[in-house]
């Protein structure tokens, strides 16, 4: 990978890191902190983030890609594949990623994120095989469709949403639970039918042409209305452009010795110590947030798997020393695996943040 100002892709996870937090201006604020947590241990999905000097580069040659970034992209992959032990693209034990803005300033009109991209029929097959979970897979297919037609090509998500709640219908399911696999295959075939009618050419199988079309889809909105708008209002002035961050997927809904959830290092409303918050066993993120399902407090966790909750407990630990401050953190558990997606300060309240200071 090349070094100094010629570096256009900067890798984390896996206990090595290119950045640090202070390089916000060049790794974007979510690259610059998923850099940090690797370069002091976090178990962190691993991952690249291409820097804001590509976006300003690629906005200048009229939205080509600036020399050298495909070679570094793909030994980008190269470092997801070799720290996961799986193969983008790859139908026998293949790896998915997300791909997500991240400028300096977090700002709306940038591009939401798009999970679990590098599956086609060929790989969503593998997935079954390799997991023995075929809902699993089918419904990781329908979500990618989903949102790589409506965030990458502008499909709008409501005629995903239309067929969904057809099927739905036809099936006399009252949520998206209630579809089975073959329920879920069915929608792929009928969600990849939009996407065609709508994009005027079939989905892509090409897990690299996914993968293209989406850093650009990332770097093209940083120019969008919205965007540009938002800096305009709010005098956001002298960045370059956004960075683009690509991350091995990793999942809380793979079976039932997995899980997702948000907590602090500490209570927020005493300042007290110890892990305060919820998770859900065999659930995705957005389903904490969302409302879906009832989660459980945190301090059921060391009841049903011990050893993530005294892993999650000693990182919180380590995090409050480093960072001096309470954190926020999101993390998922897969088949028994910790992985810590986020830290963040944390909010507390005045009584809090007096025990808080006085204890840091």
């Amino acid at each position: 990978m090349p070094t100094g100002d010629s570096q256009l892709v900067f890798v984390f996870g896996n206990s090595r890191a290119d950045g640090d937090r202070t390089m916000k201006s060049l790794l974007g604020g979510k690259g610059a902190n998923l850099a940090e947590m690797s370069a002091i241990g976090l178990p962190v999905p691993p991952g690249f983030t291409i820097c804001t000097k590509v976006c300003h580069d690629y906005d200048e040659s009229g939205r080509h890609w600036p020399d050298g970034l495909r070679d570094e992209v793909a030994r980008g992959i190269e470092h997801i594949e070799s720290a996961m032990g799986q193969g983008f693209g790859d139908t026998e034990n293949p790896l998915l990623v997300s791909v997500r803005s991240g400028a300096a300033v977090s700002m709306p009109g940038m591009m939401d994120s798009v999970l679990n991209l590098g599956i086609n029929d060929a790989v969503v097959a593998g997935l079954v095989k390799k997991t023995g979970n075929a809902r699993f897979a089918y419904d990781a297919y329908r979500r990618f469709i989903d949102m790589f037609g409506d965030v990458v090509m502008g499909v709008p998500h409501q005629a995903f949403e239309d067929v969904i709640t057809h099927l739905k219908s036809e099936r006399g399911a009252k949520s998206d639970v209630d579809l089975n696999a073959d329920d879920l295959k069915l929608l792929v075939e009928r969600y990849k039918s939009v996407y065609e009618k709508h994009v005027g050419e079939p989905f892509p199988d090409s897990a690299r042409k996914q993968l293209t079309l989406s850093i650009n889809a990332v770097l093209n909105s940083w120019n969008s209305d919205r965007a540009v708008k938002y800096r305009r209002i709010n005098q956001i002035t002298g960045l370059i452009g956004t960075a683009v961050n690509v991350q091995a997927m990793v999942y809380g809904d793979l079976n039932d010795n997995s899980g997702t959830g948000v907590c602090f290092t500490r209570d927020p409303g005493s300042g007290k110590p110890g892990l305060f918050g919820e998770f859900l066993i065999n659930a995705q993120g957005e389903d904490v947030v969302a409302g879906i399902r009832t989660p459980t407090p945190i301090s059921r966790l060391e009841e049903v798997m011990p050893g993530p909750f005294a892993e999650l407990s000693e990182w919180a630990r380590k995090l409050e020393q480093h960072y001096r401050d309470v954190q926020d953190m999101e993390f998922t558990i897969q088949d028994g695996e910790l992985f810590i997606l986020q830290t963040r300060s944390g909010k507390r309240t005045g009584h809090a943040a007096i025990k808080i200071a006085v204890d840091l």
